[in-house]
This record gives structure tokens, C-alpha cells and sequence, in this order.
């Protein structure tokens, strides 16, 4: 175990040392990527939960970063390492029609609260903004497929057996 979280660990330090400013981050987790804007300095702006978990909440519109569930949103600048939590992160390396300034300038205009909606206001949404200035998620893409895909399958199942009755 000492040796993979050596591995991680190494993986990470070069990737950090070929991060310019404005690149994008991207943080793979078990089912999903995290993305977040390099900022320099080896800190990172990122849509991520407010810190407030759902423990003590008994309603309202909860979402799961990490597993953990949160009611809002917030930008925020922190450290990679802490992003990172211990996992390989890789550089996007898309070209971008911004200079870092305006990608860095971009992040830094969305600190504070935002709203988070997993399909259309994720994560990888603000980050693509930042960068590429589109609100582009290909894991929401990806989900919206499967969903209207397996929707489909259920209605063409239900159907076929109203069909043959």
C-alpha cells in the first residue's frame, strides 16, 4: 500500500511541475471525475460542497460530492494536495482560446456560493467555463445518455409486453 501511495505520489509531483496557470485539473474518483482551474502556487479554484453535510438536515435539495451530501454550493481556492485527497490527478490538454490570466481571472470572478445541479451545473461545467467558455460536462452528457437510453429500454419492454397480451 506504502508503494502505490508512492507511486500516487510521484504521478502527482510531475504532473504538478508541468501545470501552468489556467490549466485544467482533473481529479478521478471511483464513478466520476472532480475538475478544477490551476491557479499557480499549488492551489486550485473548484465547485465543490460548502462544508455544511447533510447529518443534521432533514430536507431540502441535497448533492454528493465524495460521497458526502451538502445542500449548496460554493467556488472555492484550495490547496491540490487537499483536492487531491491522496489520488492521481491528471492535465487537461485541450488547447484553450484564453490566456491564463483570463482563464485564472475567470475562476477567481466565481468564488463564492453558486447553485450546483449534477447534470447542468457541475463541477466540470464551471471549470469548461473557466477554460473553454462553454458549460460543457461529458460526464453529464454521459448520465443524460444513459438515463434517456434506459428510459427507452423500460418503455420499449413495457410495450412489447402490452403488445403480446
Amino acid at each position: 500500500m506504502a508503494e502505490q501511495q508512492d507511486l500516487v505520489q510521484q504521478h502527482n509531483t510531475a504532473v504538478l511541475e508541468s501545470l501552468e496557470a489556467g490549466d485544467l485539473v482533473e481529479f478521478r474518483r471511483r464513478l466520476y471525475s472532480h475538475w478544477a482551474v490551476f491557479v499557480g502556487n499549488e492551489q486550485v479554484i473548484h465547485l465543490t460542497g460548502d462544508g455544511v453535510s447533510s447529518e443534521n438536515i432533514s430536507s431540502g435539495p441535497l448533492f454528493s460530492i465524495c460521497g458526502i451530501f451538502y445542500i449548496n454550493a460554493i467556488v472555492r481556492e484550495d490547496n491540490i494536495w487537499e483536492v487531491a485527497d491522496g489520488r492521481k490527478f491528471f492535465r487537461d490538454n485541450r488547447v484553450s482560446p484564453f490566456t491564463a490570466e483570463e482563464i485564472v481571472r475567470r475562476a477567481r470572478a466565481r468564488l463564492g456560493d453558486i447553485r450546483f445541479h449534477v447534470l447542468w451545473s457541475n463541477c466540470e461545467h464551471f471549470a469548461s467555463y473557466c477554460r473553454y467558455d462553454t458549460h460543457q460536462s461529458d460526464q453529464a452528457v454521459f448520465v443524460g445518455r444513459s438515463i434517456l437510453v434506459g428510459g427507452i429500454l423500460a418503455f420499449a419492454v413495457s410495450l412489447y409486453r402490452v403488445v403480446r397480451e
